[in-house]
């Protein structure tokens, strides 16, 4: 089959197509094991370019796992610019306040152009850490004497006195308090008239009781704590933060202990039931 010559890599290998009832030769290729081997290489090679050319440069990568798609990269450009922003944000924030320290110092402010050309954290670089520590304390007592008279959303403890209560309910008083047999004042209205809340706070219950019906308890600053009974419907659940004035039922006459449409309201402060009428205008 083969024709010999000096050396393995040399030798001469004969590969025929025969016809097998004519036994005829069709075609016929000779070869040495180094062209062979050659070929076979030069075949791999332009096998995995053109598998990479199709999975490189066509739809197809993007049904490879993990690999980022369009949507993807515009998440990441998105997600990029919001970053930039929230640094840019902080940096004039944190100029604005190193600035007001230096006026209150008797200091020279620093010019927004040079900390925009220059890294926005080298303006801080040559203070001493006793110095910052020095005007953020200067900065909090300025702030903290401006805000003493300041009507602001931080929570004080005011006395019961002291509180401003909204109505809850506009209607008729049918029972009036009694700390041991009714602590608590009945007020009549139509059915679907809107219950509002007498302060600001937490609702800490919502729910439904045979006796009460549907019943709504609040949790105010100073120990203050209202009871909504008898509801038709309730507006709020447990959790929700409301404001003094806003609807949080509707009147009703449910629960067994009632005879018609009407608000069963108590207010207690520090776990002692207190008259309502003397903080309300029904």
């Amino acid at each position: 089959m083969g024709k010999t010559s000096s050396g393995k890599w040399n030798k001469l290998y004969r590969l025929s197509l025969v016809e097998d009832g004519t036994h005829l030769r069709l075609r016929s290729w000779r070869f040495t094991l180094t062209t062979m081997i050659v070929a076979a290489v030069t075949a791999v090679v332009v096998f995995s370019a053109l598998a990479w050319c199709i999975i490189a440069l066509t739809p197809l990568k993007t049904s490879i796992p993990g690999y980022p798609d369009a949507h993807f990269k515009r998440g990441a450009i998105a997600n990029a610019l919001k970053i930039d922003s929230l640094e840019n944000e902080m940096t004039r924030w944190s100029l604005y306040a190193e600035n007001l320290s230096r006026v209150l110092a008797g200091e020279e402010t620093i010019a927004p152009d040079s900390i925009l050309r220059n890294n926005p954290r080298e303006y801080m670089k040559g203070i001493a850490e006793s110095e910052v520590a020095r005007r953020d304390s200067l900065l909090r007592g300025m702030v903290n004497k401006a805000e003493q008279f300041a009507v602001s959303d931080r929570k004080r403890d005011l006395p019961l006195e002291g509180q401003h209560f909204f109505t809850p309910l506009k209607g008729t008083v049918s029972q009036s308090f009694d700390v041991v047999l009714h602590p608590a004042v009945d007020i009549t209205a139509p059915s679907g008239s809107v219950v509002s809340s007498v302060l600001a706070g937490t609702i800490i219950l919502a729910d439904w009781s045979d006796m009460d019906g549907y019943t709504l308890c609040i949790q105010h600053e100073g120990g203050i704590v209202s009871f909504y009974k008898h509801n038709q419907k309730l507006l709020r659940k447990v959790g929700e933060e409301v404001r003094a004035g806003t609807p949080v039922a509707l009147v009703g006459s449910t629960g067994s202990l009632t005879n018609g449409d009407h608000l069963h309201f108590e207010l207690w402060y520090n776990g002692v039931a207190i008259d309502p009428a003397k903080y309300c205008n029904f």
